[in-house]
């Protein structure tokens, strides 16, 4: 069976509870199983992964070398400020999504520019919780269960 991995990055631990009005009330666990059951119907094995530290996320990222299929990040405030986790998408080769669950262009300034996007097959924002679904039918449909044997 295929695996991708879905990474969640700073505060993201805190869904369901930390500013609804712009996150939602789903919480990262109910998202998870979402993921996971979504991943099954596919045929694919889904692992999520939460960080509030970049190196962490980094590591993460560089393990996923010739070991998984494709990647789902959301990597949050990271997005924008990590070089770091940029270099490591790049050293990974492994296809990736980047999702945001908010609309980052209607937000602060700051947000507006990933250091992500271009490293990433595509990026996902404002969708909620169903924007990490779509990148995982994205990842499916665009053949990633042939990228890894």
């Amino acid at each position: 069976m295929k695996t991708i991995w879905v990474l969640h990055g700073p505060n993201l631990n805190l869904l369901g509870s930390r500013e609804p009005e712009i996150y939602g009330r789903s919480t990262l666990a109910e998202i998870d199983a979402q993921l996971i059951a979504h991943g099954r119907r596919h045929g694919v094995t889904v692992e999520c992964f939460q960080s509030n530290r970049e190196g962490a996320l980094v590591d993460r990222v560089q393990a996923a070398r010739g070991v998984v299929n494709g990647l789902v990040i959301n990597a949050a405030a990271y997005s924008h400020t990590s070089i770091a986790l940029r270099d490591a998408l790049v050293f990974a080769e492994v296809p990736a999504i980047e999702v945001h669950l908010s609309n980052v262009a209607r937000r602060e300034d700051f947000r507006h520019r990933s250091l992500l996007a271009d490293v990433c097959r595509g990026t996902i924002t404002g969708l909620g919780p169903v924007g990490y679904q779509l990148a995982l039918d994205a990842l499916v449909s665009d053949g990633v269960h042939e990228v890894c044997s």
